[in-house]
């Protein structure tokens, strides 16, 4: 039996974190030449550092790794063409079969120096990628960034996942510093310079942004690492403008090798998990109620044994965040080729991509359902023609989301298609789909019903004005009659002839179209009578012939009563 030991005993021997920070990309002007965000980032421009990454499929086939192959054969025919594309030989577009992922990383940030709010000695964690993904047709863009360590203690671990991921502090502690955040955390170049530095202490810039904008600000090293990407609420120029999408923790992954991973207790699993941060040894995060039925909705034990010599790997997820713990003694679970280390880097990472992916590309289809009806004006012609492209436009984009990218099952390998299940279920993204879809068919049938009420409205009005016409037309072309012979005048009188019939029937139509709507109530109100009337007929006819009233029985006159008696 092995005995929970206290965290200060507690190390992981490597461990790493990559975020996955979902944004929302805002529509590129009319005038833009490019159709596309990550066109704009195509341009190597000195204050760009992000370079689109070359496809490792297409590339030389003796740098495709075994392990890229592994990736590959995890998920379903579909989501491979989703995910890598299909090969282009024999295409004339040469751009065929492209995926719809495009990735850009920047390689100038070397490591991240993280300072703790009960530690002035920092710790610093190498970046290993820092990526964009972008993705075709879908206003969506996330923040990749992924960090390693090695012999770290296992509170400090607790502490940097629940403190790195951090968009900007919900409110600021008594000595100043921003509230579950970094006392302080910097971008290192490789020759070791700060590129940035965060400001989650500056409670004035946050507070001020908020009241200007009324949208939340961004720290400054986050604001730094998208750069030339700008905040849509903000006074920078910028090629490509963003914005949040969700809540200010960004989702997570991580990856945690051990001594002994059976040394953590339940405690230990849920603060991982649910990144409440580092505890007391021993002690829930939450109550036991709360924690109810813990192991069921969030741990994947397919391969954790704990009472066995190998303990095995046991996986845990919330949706907001995915952890893999395993022995560092054991050779499969700390390969980086071959093993879970390896699979976690690329498996795992695209198992949580795509669900987040998913829940983000939702929600901004969502908003801009909102924004388009925020700027909508019911007795502004120029409005509602805005209103109705932008909800087509919402619509085209949804049902190729749906066709191009929703995806119910990705594998059929129990392990991945559990705990993309899993994920799944907690982030609720079949739910999300499910209401958008009821939203837009909801504005998809207003739209259909508003075109045929105009339409139907039209042609009402074309046929009032016909109406009034055809009185014209008889009362001039009666049996073939011209009221003026002019066919054998010059040129001249004809043509003023014409002007002077032109001229009066055009502003005849005119009005009769300008007050169409007026003659169209007045038919209608003239139909109503004629079959109110038609209608009373009919009843009388079904009723049969009068019947004169009948009069009441009055009392006999008593003086005229005779009474007889037996």
């Amino acid at each position: 039996m092995h005995l929970a030991t206290t965290p200060a005993d507690q190390r992981v021997s490597h461990f790493r974190q990559i975020l996955l920070w979902p944004l929302q990309l805002m529509p590129l002007p009319e005038d833009c030449p490019s159709a596309h965000h990550y066109h704009l980032l195509e341009q190597a421009t000195p204050d760009n550092p992000w370079r689109e990454l070359a496809d490792e499929f297409c590339g030389d086939p003796e740098q495709f790794h075994e392990r890229h192959y592994s990736e590959f054969v995890t998920f379903l025919p579909y989501v491979q063409r989703f995910l890598y594309g299909e090969c282009a030989s024999g295409e004339a577009d040469a751009r065929y079969g492209e995926s719809p992922i495009r990735i850009f990383r920047r390689q100038d940030v070397a490591q991240v120096r993280m300072t703790y709010k009960e530690d002035d000695e920092p710790t610093i964690f190498d970046i290993v990628h820092l990526d964009l993904y972008f993705f075709y047709d879908i206003d969506v863009v996330i923040l990749v960034v992924e960090i390693a360590a090695d012999d770290l203690d296992l509170r400090r671990v607790q502490d940097t996942l629940y403190r790195f991921g951090r968009a900007y502090p919900p409110y600021w502690d008594d000595d100043g510093s921003g509230g579950h955040c970094l006392r302080r955390a910097e971008w290192l170049a490789p020759d070791g310079q700060v590129l940035a530095v965060s400001d989650y202490e500056k409670r004035s810039k946050y507070l001020s942004f908020v009241s200007r904008f009324r949208s939340p600000c961004i720290s400054s090293h986050w604001e730094f690492l998208l750069r030339p990407l700008v905040l849509h609420h903000s006074d920078e120029d910028g090629p490509v403008r963003y914005r949040q999408i969700e809540y200010h923790r960004m989702p997570l992954l991580a990856y945690l090798a051990m001594d002994d991973p059976r040394s953590l207790s339940r405690g230990d699993f849920a603060r991982l998990v649910l990144v409440s941060g580092p505890g007391k040894s021993g002690s829930l995060p939450y109550s036991e109620q709360h924690l109810e039925g813990f192991e069921a909705r969030f741990c994947y034990d397919r391969y954790w044994h704990p009472q066995a010599e190998q303990s095995g790997t046991r996986l845990l997820s919330c949706g907001h965040a995915f952890i893999m713990v395993g022995s560092a003694r054991d050779p499969y679970f700390i390969g980086l080729e071959n093993g879970l280390l390896g699979q976690f880097r690329h498996q795992f990472f695209l198992l949580a991509l795509i669900p987040h992916f998913h829940k983000a590309a939702l929600l901004m289809l969502s908003d801009r359902l909102v924004t388009a009806l925020n700027r909508l004006e019911i007795g502004n012609a120029e409005s509602v023609k805005r209103f109705k492209r932008a909800i087509r436009e919402v619509l085209e984009v949804f049902l190729r989301f749906t066709h191009r990218y929703w995806f119910y099952e990705i594998s059929d390998q129990a392990q991945a298609r559990a705990l993309f299940t899993m994920t799944r279920e907690h982030l609720g993204t079949e739910r999300v789909y499910s209401e958008l879809r009821e939203e837009i068919q909801d504005m998809s049938q207003y739209l259909d019903s508003d075109s045929l009420r105009r339409q139907a409205n039209t042609v009402v009005r074309l046929t009032v004005v016909t109406t009034a016409g055809l009185i014209a037309t008889i009362s001039t072309g009666f049996l073939g009659m011209n009221l003026i012979d002019a066919a054998q005048e010059p040129l001249s009188v004809r043509l003023v002839f014409f002007v002077l019939v032109v001229v009066p029937s055009a502003l005849v139509t005119g009005f009769a179209i300008v007050k169409s709507k007026a003659l169209s109530d007045f038919l209608e109100s003239v139909d109503y009578v004629a079959g109110v009337k038609g209608a009373l007929e009919l009843v009388g006819r079904s009723a049969g012939p009068a019947r004169l009233p009948i009069q009441p029985l009055l009392p006999a006159d008593p003086a005229t009563t005779q009474t007889t008696h037996d």
